[in-house]
């Protein structure tokens, strides 16, 4: 099967599910439509010949938007790394997703979070496999908590969810330390399971409307601390501009 071949396979599919008929004339964007199909869907397995063909979607997907490299990055300090771009392209052993409470990633179809693009990417076996852990949780991820997931289809090995402190009007103290709970549960996540490379994405900045100043001397100050006495390279990794002006003048470029 080519790229388009196994889009045609996937969309007919994901359509039957819905008992819906499919037809390529009423479909402007099949990419898009096939990424609010898996954004809509709740927890399930799919059959064993399904679940290769998206697979090899994505893993083509990601390989053609580019995969990122640890070593195509120039350090800001020593095993410090500030990236602008797309978090599920970056090979590193981890990557930081910014998750909700509930933990089954975004329902919104193609809704522009990190949540629903590492859901994407990663596919369905990822919201699965968080539905199994929260069954086994019994309770919700609190605020400042983390958990760990494999990578699935990304080129990251795992998937640190952590979920943020959500702003209403202004920062409270008890917002401060819940935020920085997150960035030290997952340094201590990935050093249990002995990562060596972790990027982060702005945990909070964005539906959570943490303001980005502080959020990233938050962020600095943790991971600093804990460079301190590891030798794991950190990768902040930024997707607005404002963020980067704000992680390059903190970090003195």
């Amino acid at each position: 099967m080519n790229q388009q071949e196994r889009l045609d396979y996937l969309l007919k599919y994901f359509f039957n599910e819905l008992h819906i008929e499919y037809s390529k004339k009423q479909i402007q964007n099949p990419h898009e439509t096939l990424r609010a199909l898996m954004n809509i869907r709740p927890p399930q397995m799919v059959d064993k010949k399904t679940q290769e063909i998206l697979d090899d979607y994505l893993h083509t997907e990601i390989q053609n938007k580019g995969i990122i490299k640890l070593s195509d990055l120039k350090p800001m300090k020593d095993h410090l790394y500030l990236y602008q771009g797309d978090i599920t392209c970056l090979k590193v052993d981890g990557i930081v997703n910014a998750a909700n409470s509930q933990m089954l990633g975004c329902f919104i179809p193609c809704h522009h979070c990190i949540d629903n693009a590492i859901h994407t990417y990663a596919g369905i076996q990822l919201r699965n496999r968080c539905d199994e852990l929260m069954k086994q949780r019994g309770k919700p991820l609190a605020t400042g908590e983390a958990l760990i997931t494999l990578g699935y289809n990304l080129p990251s090995h795992y998937i640190i969810h952590t979920v943020g402190p959500i702003i209403d009007k202004q920062v409270t103290l008890k917002d401060e330390e819940l935020l920085r709970s997150c960035y030290r549960e997952c340094l201590n996540l990935a050093h249990a399971y002995q990562l060596q490379s972790l990027a982060f994405c702005c945990i909070s900045t964005g539906e959570f409307h943490f303001p980005h100043q502080l959020a990233a001397q938050i962020a600095l100050q943790e991971i600093e601390t804990f460079l301190k006495e590891s030798s794991m390279d950190i990768v902040i990794n930024v997707f607005k501009d404002e963020d980067l002006h704000i992680y390059q003048k903190l970090l003195g470029e």
